[in-house]
């Protein structure tokens, strides 16, 4: 007999309905906040970059032109995250934040190889770069991606979104203390190559945390089992559970982020009542393992040989 869980869905928001909310869109506010915020500074970034001949505030305007990208896709993500589940699409659309967030982390990739390649020619031929409007243009920056840090902090933690979001803008923050640094050696010694260094710093920055931003996007959609979750221990908590005999076919995975869901085959003990069982598998994985929905078959024997046959 099959059977979905109550209780464990109780912790996060049924998966069927139209007004459900992940993890990322309690964050939308904040979002917006910080795509006002970065998009305006982009634009001043631009400028300044043009004007006083600095790599490394251009290289930095291109990084928030990826934030800027990135939170419109966040933001349109959790928009059609939002909408209710149907018959063609059993679990609504939450995996396109999992999709914004790989194209957000490839526009990061192409950032970084771009910057780091015109690091390289401005090592050969460095140009004239102007030290205090650099350093002022990259400090205005550093306050600008102080406040948005702040406001993306606590969503990151459960969102991949969000993370990617913050990931960028805490590039962009250290970005802005290099870029402050070049600019004070620019205005105290005229060395011009410092430009070109910041900028390969900025670079180097943005590819290690890129690369764990698509390497937990990738395992979401490979259905990897979630962080934090000991399957050896989900197996246990199961067995251990008054009524159940054994458990096969156990299966943990990731809708979107802050969305764990489980599916198991438990075999009943003899005389065991289903709906008891069923109370305390879900009281267990609720109470013990972060696991946002569960659906378990209850089998009054071990039907493994007669499944594997018709596997």
């Amino acid at each position: 007999m099959g059977a979905e869980s109550p209780s464990a869905g109780a912790v996060g928001r049924p998966l069927t309905s139209g007004r459900a909310h992940s993890a990322a869109g309690a964050g939308a506010g904040r979002l917006k906040l910080v795509l006002l915020l970065t998009g305006g500074y982009m634009a001043v970034e631009v400028v300044g970059g043009i004007l006083t001949g600095s790599l490394a505030l251009i290289a930095d305007a291109g990084h928030m032109l990826t934030d800027v990208a990135g939170v419109s896709m966040a933001l349109l993500a959790i928009r059609f995250g939002a909408r209710p589940a149907n018959d063609g699409k059993s679990y609504g659309y939450y995996r396109l934040e999992i999709l914004a967030a790989i194209v957000n982390a490839i526009l990061l990739f192409g950032v970084a190889g771009y910057v780091l390649y015109e690091a390289y020619r401005r090592f050969l031929e460095p140009p004239e770069v102007l030290g205090l409007p650099m350093l002022a243009v990259a400090t205005v920056g550093l306050l600008v991606n102080l406040v948005s840090a702040r406001l993306l902090f606590g969503g990151q933690k459960s969102s991949l979104n969000l993370r990617g979001a913050f990931y960028e803008v805490v590039g962009d923050l250290l970005g802005s203390v290099a870029v402050i640094v070049a600019g004070i050696v620019i205005a105290l010694t005229g060395w011009n190559l410092i430009d070109p260094i910041a900028s390969v710093v900025i670079g180097l920055f943005i590819l290690p945390r890129t690369w764990m931003l698509i390497r937990d996007a990738v395992n979401v959609l490979l259905e990897a089992t979630p962080k934090g979750i000991d399957m050896g221990e989900v197996r246990r908590h199961i067995r251990e559970t008054e009524g159940v005999a054994d458990v096969h076919d156990l299966h943990a995975w990731t809708i979107t982020s802050g969305m764990n869901v489980l599916s198991a085959h438990v075999v009943l003990a003899d005389g065991a009542k289903a709906d008891e069982v069923l109370d305390g598998l879900c009281g267990c994985l609720s109470a013990d393992f972060d696991i946002e929905h569960s659906t378990f078959q209850l089998e009054p024997t071990d039907r493994r040989p007669r499944e594997e046959a018709a596997h």
